[in-house]
């Protein structure tokens, strides 16, 4: 079990600490630097990508400082794993929340008040319950650890009111440091973070928000299903989430992959939460499990191997959308941002907004980050390069691991084409929605044309080089540009804008993204690590153990070992402990739980290939 006494005599507490517990030799960008700015008694503002290491940041630090490190964390169903990690590795942590029984609760309170924790993680709901905090004034506190810390923005796609008051931990504990970390917040949201939890005086530390093992990949919508079934035809072995923006078609997603033979499960706040918890729990736990779900999903999921995050609806922010993507390759290993969005998409979130019962301010400022987001899906440049720009980061060469970087998309000169339809949109009276535009233009003769006498229409019949999907192109493309918008209140009605004035009069041309409506390509991620033939059967032995192991003390896999972790055992071939605690990840207390057990599996391998 590790102690905290037996740091007081040694210079460089955080790098004893680092190798002697987590079995690391040295820390990642600047994490020394931040976790030496909360020793030292110092507030910090730490933004992260997602798999950068961002619980480092808090967790050394608390052992270091005298007291509990209490970790404020917004989802009480994350909690236990995250206690489980720590206590794989020997530190003495504990979770209090709602889910807990009175004995349980009261077992937890004695062990804090006998100063026998070193982290506490708690919801911000029960944190500033007068009792917890009449709790935590009568013992030592290492530090305050905001997590999510994007959660205070009233602004942001994760808004939590119980952050708000996270405010009164500047006045109730004046000498207690504090760190405010998130991956995903653009300079408003920064200053909205200090504001609000009252860092004026912290240091702050933006790591940058490039995550270049993931390839992004934005295609139009055509046949939703069976575009996602061809991303997914050579992804049967992988782990995955695909987000929907509905209860009902996470469900009826979900049904459909199992009926094609993948192991998906549902998950959205409407299942039962015992449900919702098993389902976690096998994702977390099992190989190969895909999650369908709502937003409900994913926020301090430390799941590492997740290879594909698949969007089958449009997202309502680049925030959100990062945050979402950013949950894949967190091991660092190759991953794909998957999406396929369409007009619908458009105009489903933009009805969404509009019956929104927010401020005016908060409208408008919905409307630029959905205008952001669909900038993103359009453009025909380097995707990462808008990407860190939204966020105030910079890239100074194209990423070559985006669709757009790896097959520059071809554009065609649409400006007559965008004039028969910005005129067919003006000779209807503004007043149709996109299927009915397009049987005008294409010459269709049903009886809703007949209905309203189009057939007489000039612009009747005369869009018949296009087909279906190439007009909803042109105008998803249309609307993106701000040329035409949707009628939220009118059934989606479309109508002119003062920006198609110069392409209707032929004052300016038009050059649009060219789709490819063909089946979407099965490639996979590059460079993705492969075990050679020779090495399988050990690697099947190390994850055979490693599950085992998992199983035993009901743990998710990667709490036991990282997979790259187990890739240094296969690489290197440790056969004692002293070799075993040279692979990273490997630490004294995993050492003493697990290392006979790794370096038996290493040895009959040998043996096997020697016999």
């Amino acid at each position: 079990m590790y102690n905290k006494l037996m740091l007081t005599a040694d210079p460089t507490p955080a790098h004893r600490i680092l190798e002697q517990v987590y079995g690391y030799k040295t820390f990642r960008d600047q994490q020394e630097i931040i976790i030496n700015t909360l020793i030292n008694g110092q507030d910090a503002l730490v933004l992260m990508p997602t798999g950068g290491g961002k619980s480092l940041c808090y967790q050394l630090p608390s052992l270091a400082r005298d007291g509990v490190g209490v970790v404020i964390s917004p989802l009480i169903a994350l909690m236990q794993d995250q206690v489980d990690a720590m206590l794989q590795l020997g530190v003495k942590a504990a979770y209090l929340n709602s889910s807990q029984s009175a004995e349980q609760q009261r077992d937890i309170e004695q062990q804090l008040k006998a100063n026998q924790l070193d982290l506490l993680y708690i919801a911000p709901e029960r944190l500033v319950q007068d009792r917890t905090l009449q709790l935590l004034l009568s013992v030592p506190v290492a530090l305050f650890a905001i997590d999510e810390a994007h959660c205070v923005s009233q602004w942001g796609h994760d808004f939590r009111s119980d952050y708000l008051s996270l405010s009164l931990l500047y006045d109730r504990f004046p000498c207690v440091p504090r760190i405010a970390l998130t991956a995903t917040a653009d300079q408003r949201t920064r200053q909205e973070i200090v504001q609000r939890l009252q860092l004026d005086n912290a240091r702050q530390f933006v790591s940058g928000f490039d995550r270049p093992n993931i390839r992004y990949a934005i295609t139009a919508k055509t046949n939703a299903r069976k575009q996602l079934l061809a991303f997914l035809s050579s992804r049967r072995d992988e782990a995955g989430i695909i987000y929907c923006l509905s209860r009902t078609k996470v469900e009826e997603t979900a049904a459909w992959l199992s009926a094609q033979g993948f192991v998906a499960l549902p998950y959205h706040a409407g299942l039962p939460a015992e449900l919702r918890q098993h389902h976690q729990s096998r994702f977390l736990r099992d190989d190969n499990i895909i999650i369908v779900a709502t937003i409900a999903f994913g926020m301090g999921i430390d799941k590492p191997d997740v290879r594909f995050v698949a969007h089958l609806d449009l997202p309502k922010s680049i925030e959100a959308y990062y945050q979402e993507t950013g949950r894949a390759g967190r091991d660092g290993e190759p991953a794909e941002a998957w999406m396929v969005y369409g007009l619908q998409d458009v105009m489903r979130l933009q009805q969404m907004q509009a019956k929104s019962t927010a401020t005016d301010q908060f409208k408008r400022v919905e409307r630029h980050k959905l205008d952001a987001m669909l900038g993103l899906c359009e453009i025909t440049s380097c995707r990462r390069e808008l990407l860190l720009h939204y966020f105030d980061d910079k890239s100074e060469v194209r990423c070559g691991n985006c669709d757009n970087c790896q097959i520059p998309p071809e554009t065609w000169e649409a400006t007559e084409a965008a004039q028969k339809l910005l005129s067919c949109v003006y000779r209807t009276g503004q007043r149709f929605g996109a299927v009915h535009l397009i049987d005008v233009l294409r010459g269709s003769e049903n009886e809703k044309i007949k209905q309203f006498n189009h057939q007489s229409l000039s612009t009747y019949g005369i869009g018949k080089a296009l087909n279906d999907a190439q007009w909803r192109s042109v105008i998803r493309q249309l609307v993106v540009r701000g040329l035409l918008r949707v009628d939220v209140e009118g059934y989606g009605a479309l109508q002119l804008t003062e920006l198609c004035r110069p392409v209707l009069k032929g004052e300016q041309s038009l050059q649009l993204r060219k789709e490819d409506f063909s089946t979407v390509s099965n490639k996979k991620s590059r460079n993705k690590t492969v075990v050679k033939p020779e090495n399988e059967a050990l690697w099947d032995a190390l994850k055979a153990c490693r599950k085992a192991l998992s199983d035993e003390r009901d743990v998710p896999p990667y709490v036991i070992f990282h997979d790259k972790t187990l890739h240094e055992m296969l690489e290197y071939r440790p056969m004692s402990r002293m070799e075993l605690l040279t692979i990273s990840g490997v630490g004294e207390s995993k050492l003493d739980k697990y290392g006979s057990v790794f370096i038996e599996v290493i040895c009959s391998h040998a043996e096997a290939i020697n016999e």
